[in-house]
């Protein structure tokens, strides 16, 4: 049965680390394109970390849902100038991750801390333990979206990373195909093919760090 109120209180818990992980990484890649001479995000208003100017609502519904595959607005990039430095795409493209890896291993920072906080205090400890949960969440998520854009299926940012390195012709092939992407995301996700393969990647360093 479905108990709202224990749904409310997880996602007042969890919404605050879900908004900064899509919100830091869709910054990270317009500042990454902006310091390699492109302003197309900048002109846009995107280079900013207000999470209304990120935020997909049905992809932080499935991110929410799923704690693994969800979306943002894709910060503008014109490739056409960051590709003029070299493996400048895959720049761009990693610093999403990057920030999110960012995002988690302060997480667990602040998790260690809360956890060895020893106190008897009643209020200080209903402070605690939600921080302590929220933590908790931003490790996953943050942990979790790193890992899954990296997989080599654009339009992913591992996609993107692996087109940076790859000759010309092989380029094209992956660019022509990319529409194709999110369905073989959806196969992966609706045949539990992550279950063996991305699952426990993340839930090594998730352990790693927690």
């Amino acid at each position: 049965m479905f108990d709202i109120n224990s749904f409310l209180q997880q996602l007042s818990i969890a919404l605050l680390p879900f908004l900064a992980a899509i919100t830091f990484h869709e910054a990270a890649h317009g500042y990454a394109a902006y310091f390699l001479g492109d302003d197309t995000a900048k002109k846009a208003g995107r280079l900013t970390l207000n999470p209304l100017s990120h935020i997909d609502v049905m992809g932080l519904i499935v991110l929410f849902l799923t704690r693994l595959f969800g979306w943002a607005k894709p910060v503008p990039v014109n490739f056409n100038i960051v590709a003029r430095r070299k493996h400048g795409i895959a720049i761009v493209a990693f610093a999403g991750p990057l920030a999110n890896f960012i995002l988690a291993i302060i997480s667990s920072v602040f998790y260690n801390i809360f956890t060895h906080i020893n106190t008897s205090n009643l209020l200080m400890n209903k402070i605690l333990v939600p921080l302590t949960l929220m933590a908790v969440y931003s490790v996953q998520i943050n942990v979790a979206l790193g890992v899954f854009n990296l997989l080599p299926i654009p339009p992913l940012d591992g996609g993107r990373i692996l087109q940076s390195f790859l000759p010309s012709d092989k380029q094209y092939f992956l660019i022509k195909y990319e529409r194709y992407g999110f369905i073989i995301i959806l196969i992966l996700l609706i045949t539990n093919m992550v279950d063996y393969f991305i699952f426990p990647v993340i839930h090594f360093f998730v352990k790693l760090l927690l």
